[in-house]
């Protein structure tokens, strides 16, 4: 689950993470109050509005900007909330922006220059392992400095038996080229981040930039996080930081009946039970000449109600040309989804797209009866084969 800025670096500053501050708003007024509020609380004249939507880019998009005063700050609010802010990671289409984070300078001139880093904590799959990337290229997209000059990327692979250990977080600091106070802060940021890492069951922690102030402190300017969705039941207060919003609505609509849903760019759409099997079922979707229009797994224990809401799901989109179901019947008996197809048939109505059910497994013969004898639009298979077949033929 992405978490916007401001979120995430309320997390961090709570496991103690130095940060840049900042107070959200939602209007310019608000934006102004904010502005006011970090001129007395931290004497910052000048102040920085920063979008709030789940993407990074956002400066290059126009979407960070600086304010020298009040009348600044709300002209660049203005301008910045309710704008459909498009940067590399949005798509052409953008995303509005809905609120911003009103932060403090923190470049402020001082007895030595500032400097920007970048530091991400995530899992290497490959090694089973958590790792810190960092580099001294900070600022800028992570993607660039390791195409141009991957010498700069740097990783540190933490062993799950020992954890982090001091001699790691010094070894960051060292090939970041830090020295004297700025050289132990750092350690100490690193040995906090690490720990907020781990503690909020994240999935990533990226920090760009990390910023050396010009007197020698250590904080984060940005902050990207991303936490685990299978172990938020364990973080109820993030969950609820959760901004449906930010996310596509029929993926929203599918996670509140409990459905696991991507939308792809494709003209079949998928109803699987399984997530191996779902992968199988798009693959036959390619073979059979066709493009995956989603990825939908209604779960182990599909009924008539989890099949009508994935029907609703499915047809909202209209790229759609034909539906493909494939379940298996282990747990849930195939005669019991078949009647679920036949009542969400007929109850949606006016289902303009044909439908091809493939059930296997615990009395799949009685679910193809019913299905036959339904008079529906529904085309029926046993075997793979001739679910793709029954596809090929539908989208000739």
């Amino acid at each position: 689950m992405n978490i916007h800025e401001y979120q995430g670096k309320q997390i961090l500053k709570s496991f103690g993470v130095r940060i840049q501050e900042g107070i959200v708003a939602e209007t310019p007024e608000q934006a102004v109050e904010a502005a006011k509020k970090l001129k007395e609380d931290f004497n910052s004249d000048w102040v920085v509005v920063k979008a709030q939507i789940h993407a990074g880019g956002r400066g290059k998009g126009g979407g960070v900007k600086l304010a020298k005063n009040l009348e600044e700050v709300i002209q660049k609010a203005s301008e910045i909330i309710g704008m459909q802010l498009v940067t590399h990671q949005t798509g052409p289409e953008g995303k509005k922006v809905n609120k911003v984070l009103i932060a403090q300078d923190v470049y402020y001139p001082g007895e030595s220059p500032t400097k920007e880093f970048y530091i991400s904590v995530l899992l290497n799959r490959s090694t089973g392992r958590n790792i810190i990337m960092y580099s001294t290229e900070g600022g800028m997209d992570i993607e660039e400095v390791a195409d141009k000059t991957p010498e700069l990327i740097f990783k540190e692979e933490i062993d799950p038996k020992v954890g982090l250990q001091a001699f790691q977080s010094r070894k960051i600091a060292f090939n970041l080229g830090l020295s004297g106070a700025a050289f132990k802060d750092m350690t100490k940021f690193i040995t906090a981040l690490y720990k907020a890492y781990e503690a909020t069951d994240s999935s990533m922690f990226e920090i760009n930039p990390v910023l050396k102030t010009s007197d020698d402190k250590i904080l984060a300017v940005d902050a990207k996080v991303n936490l685990d969705d299978n172990a938020l039941y364990r973080h109820p207060d993030y969950a609820a930081m959760r901004d449906t919003s930010e996310e596509d609505p029929t993926e929203v609509e599918a996670s509140a009946s409990n459905l696991n849903y991507v939308k792809l760019d494709g003209n079949v759409g998928c109803m699987v039970n399984g997530a191996g099997l779902a992968m199988a079922t798009m693959d036959i979707i390619k073979i059979a000449g066709g493009e995956p229009a989603n990825f939908l797994d209604v779960g182990g224990t599909a009924n008539a109600t989890t099949v009508k809401a994935a029907f609703n799901i499915i047809l909202k989109d209209p790229n759609v040309k034909a539906i493909l179901i494939n379940i298996f019947g282990g747990i849930v008996r195939c005669d019991r989804v078949a009647q679920g197809v036949i009542d969400a048939y007929k109850e949606l109505g006016n289902i303009k797209v044909p439908i091809i059910v493939r059930l296997q497994g615990t009395n799949a013969e009685e679910a193809k009866k019913l299905i036959d004898e339904s008079g529906l639009k529904v085309f029926s298979a046993i075997l793979l084969k001739e679910a793709a077949t029954l596809v090929s033929e539908v989208l000739a």
